[in-house]
């Protein structure tokens, strides 16, 4: 799970973990993590988190649905299930999944369309640079999602950007998952779905849990408790920062708990999301320039 920020050329990792998986399991012993932080995003997150308060102080919370349009994206090397040509029905339960997660968030996902790509490249997890500026649809505030069989991660996301970053983010802006953890995939312990919600929690602007440790301003939500590490499995009453309030938050959608352990957002992260959507992509459907 990684989030990628695009910036001119180069695609720069923001407080994130890329974890590299072998072979059709998630082994936490073949973890390989990268971590770097970005000091404009550091100030940005700091600025939603002062909002958050005052909102809190003066009981403004949006209560408006928001609607997000889904263009999904399948990518493999052969029309072969085998090869994990996805099928209608499983972009459905993959969905149904997403809408139901974010649903105490009041937020709903519509599918689009459905279009497929034969392309063993791509479905090998390279050159996807071009796949993501050739194969997408819609606005900044659509979403795009590819499904490719071969990964070096579970899957990734891009933040939420504006400005000089704005150019680039517009034609690789989106999410990117592994094939085989879809309901019902072959990737053991991570086959329920989960990945696609955890990584649209970036899109819509959440770090996960355990960024930065137990010192520091961690993921910018006062209501995530600190935690020193990602979660492996779903270790109950894990206390990872005992010095810090409350135990680790091993069912929150943004750890690297198992599918099955995922349960929730917090309100504090349901008034992120909805915040860095009203800031960085809902005006972006009045925009042409923002169309792709």
């Amino acid at each position: 799970m990684f989030i990628w920020n695009s910036n001119a050329a180069s695609i720069v990792a923001i407080s994130a973990l890329a974890c590299t998986v072998l072979g059709n399991t998630f082994d936490p012993g073949n973890l390989r993590c990268i971590s770097s932080r970005n000091a404009k995003f550091k100030w940005i997150y700091k600025r939603f988190a002062q909002e958050a308060t005052v909102n809190r102080i003066l009981g403004r919370r949006p209560a408006q649905q928001i609607g997000i349009s889904v263009y999904v994206h399948i990518v493999a090397s052969s029309q072969n299930e085998t090869d994990r040509y996805l099928t209608d029905e499983t972009i459905h339960s993959q969905l149904q999944v997403l809408s139901s997660d974010y649903q105490p968030a009041n937020i709903s996902f519509t599918l689009k369309a459905i279009d497929r790509t034969i392309n063993e490249t791509w479905a090998n997890g390279t050159d996807l640079e071009r796949m993501w500026y050739d194969v997408r649809n819609g606005s900044y505030n659509d979403l795009n999602l590819w499904f490719i069989p071969k990964f070096h991660t579970l899957g990734l996301c891009t933040v939420p950007t504006a400005g000089d970053d704005l150019d680039s983010a517009l034609t690789q802006d989106g999410c990117t998952i592994r094939s085989d953890t879809v309901p019902g995939g072959s990737l053991k312990n991570y086959n329920l779905g989960k990945t696609l919600t955890h990584e649209v929690g970036h899109w819509l602007g959440l770090l996960h849990t355990f960024e930065g440790g137990c010192e520091g301003d961690g993921d910018f939500v006062d209501d995530t408790p600190a935690q020193a590490s990602p979660s492996n499995g779903c270790p109950e009453g894990r206390d990872s920062c005992p010095d810090k309030p409350g135990l680790d938050p091993i069912h929150n959608f943004m750890d690297y708990s198992y599918d099955s352990c995922y349960k929730e957002f917090t309100p504090g992260q349901v008034d992120r999301m909805r915040s860095v959507w009203g800031a960085y992509r809902e005006w972006a459907a009045h925009d042409p320039y923002m169309n792709y």
